[in-house]
């Protein structure tokens, strides 16, 4: 009875909250007709909890309880506090897209001197006076996924990236996500990539908070496809603010002979869930997908993928480890699928995790289901601590225990850092796990 009542109120005041902002959401017609349709397909559902079977061990009413108000558009002391975190996480070389409380913030990116065959909009400007076909495929995610739904109804600002046929990037895109404002809100954004055929590019994603900045909910989605014979790396770095939430989806479509490899890394909010689905739409494609969850304190970080694999010939590989210390809470689900016309399809999945403490949980759940009989596929996973006989193997060389520990984490996570192709991208990674070492008490 307690259940349902707070459901209700909870749906009831995000009723409300949809309703007052309705207007400040960019799209007018079919786009507020789509919106609409999305809140319902939420509002029958509310927040996901342990009774659905993809989010059994992260139940939102529970964690969440509730999505907070709708942020307000970044005013200047916003701007000036996202400017000075920006400064710190910028890449040298890449070119900076950022988005404060879900607005695009031209005066903190890099619009200028684009490379030939590329073009950067807002999702806004998209919405508001973009083609149809855009608008549709912005539409595209499985709305059936009630937080997808949400993001679908919800969503502001983002941006909108279109790579031409043969262009390969030199420069990496970096979009940061900023939390700026200092009333505790929540963030929808949604960005699409659409990359040629022939073409390249580097995307890397980084989620941060302003100084100061630390109860707020991030919603964002990502969608991509990319063309035939093309590739995109893509890298995720998530080092929100200790009591803030970040719900992420993302939606890919691989043409022919495509590739494409990513990477995610999870250090920072208090709960998290990155979900994506993979979808090989062209023969001899190829997915290379690596992650890292590195938590410690009550931290809850959720990584669920499903690789769908329609047609011959793709290979998918996934690689995922968790070191979780204190009562931190690492969930790992992999689905795959290889449909009946997928024929020589080569998948394998394989998750570790590694716990420092007597009371951290780790749960992983691979999944494979295999219709098609000329296949080769496989997962594992494994759990355990850190090895004693290597732990005083180190000390007896004059190392502390933390220097030990940090030694032998840097190894078993090296394996999925290392499958990040960019130098300079590979280090950022490395100095984001060798912070969360330093933290460590």
């Amino acid at each position: 009875m307690n259940v349902v009542l707070a459901k209700n109120e909870t749906g009831r005041a995000l009723s409300e909250s949809f309703a007052v902002v309705r207007d400040r959401l960019p799209g007018g017609g079919k786009i507020a007709e789509a919106r609409n349709t999305a809140f319902e397909v939420y509002d029958r559902v509310g927040l996901p909890h342990r009774r659905l079977e993809d989010w059994k061990y992260t139940d939102l009413r529970a964690l969440m309880r509730e999505v907070l108000p709708l942020a307000a558009e970044p005013d200047a002391a916003a701007l000036k506090q996202a400017a000075a975190a920006v400064k710190l996480q910028a890449i040298k070389g890449a070119r900076r897209l950022v988005l404060v409380d879900g607005v695009f913030a031209p005066k903190l990116s890099e619009l200028e001197g684009l490379e030939k065959g590329v073009t950067v909009r807002t999702l806004r400007a998209v919405l508001e006076t973009g083609d149809a076909a855009l608008q549709t495929q912005l539409f595209t995610p499985d709305n059936a996924n009630p937080m997808v739904a949400l993001n679908s109804a919800m969503m502001t600002d983002g941006v909108v990236i279109e790579i031409a046929n043969g262009v390969v990037l030199k420069q990496p895109l970096q979009i940061i996500h900023v939390a700026g404002g200092a009333t505790p809100a929540a963030i929808f954004t949604r960005s699409l990539l659409r990359l040629g055929e022939d073409a390249g590019a580097t995307l890397v994603e980084s989620y941060i908070a302003a100084d100061g900045v630390k109860a707020y909910q991030t919603h964002d989605s990502l969608i991509v496809a990319i063309g035939d014979n093309s590739r995109l790396d893509h890298v995720r770095l998530i080092e929100d603010g200790r009591d803030a939430f970040n719900i992420s989806s993302a939606a890919v479509t691989l043409g022919a002979h495509a590739h494409f490899n990513t990477f995610g890394m999870t250090s920072g909010a208090a709960v998290s869930r990155y979900q994506a689905t993979i979808a090989f739409a062209g023969e001899g494609s190829r997915v290379e997908t690596n992650g890292v969850n590195l938590l410690n304190g009550r931290q809850h970080a959720d990584t669920t993928l499903f690789m769908d694999h329609a047609v011959p010939h793709c290979a998918s590989r996934e690689v995922f480890r968790a070191v979780v210390d204190d009562r931190g809470h690492s969930v790992f689900q992999g689905r795959i699928v290889v449909r009946p016309d997928a024929q020589k399809t080569d998948a394998k999945m394989m998750t570790r995790a590694l716990l420092l403490s007597d009371d951290a949980e780790a749960d992983n759940k691979p999944e494979l289901e295999i219709f098609a009989d000329d296949v080769t596929c496989g997962h594992g996973a494994t759990t355990g601590a850190l090895d004693e006989s290597l732990l005083f193997y180190l000390r007896a060389r004059g190392l502390s225990e933390k220097e030990a520990q940090a030694l032998l984490i840097q190894a078993f996570v090296g394996e999925a850092i290392e499958s990040i192709v960019n130098d300079d991208l590979r280090e950022l990674a490395i100095a984001a796990a060798q912070r969360w070492l330093e933290a460590r008490g």
